[in-house]
């Protein structure tokens, strides 16, 4: 029960983070980018651990390297979504 509670305010604080971001209202950059990539590391740690039967320690740390060039992709990608986003609303504004 407390998990499903947990996922729910999750899902709540990305749809409305996602919103903010887009619209360019607010920049939510950091937190857009480290959540997929925590997603694709917790898959990697799955995979290593049960389908390669790696220790704990290595399937932990292996896809680290991973991490840092998905997170500076998405960090990248969305930074440049939100400046342009901000740029229309600051357009907009003016007219």
């Amino acid at each position: 029960m407390l998990a499903t509670g947990a996922g729910i305010v999750l899902l709540g604080t990305m749809e409305f983070s996602i919103r903010e971001h887009l619209s360019g209202y607010r920049s939510h950059t950091i937190l857009l980018a480290f959540l997929p990539t925590v997603m694709f590391h917790t898959a990697g740690v799955l995979l290593l651990a049960q389908v390669l039967g790696v220790s704990t320690a290595p399937s932990v740390i292996a896809p680290l390297v991973l991490d840092l060039p998905v997170f500076a992709f998405l960090f990248r990608l969305l930074r440049a979504r939100y400046l342009d986003a901000r740029r229309e609303r600051a357009f907009a504004g003016r007219r």
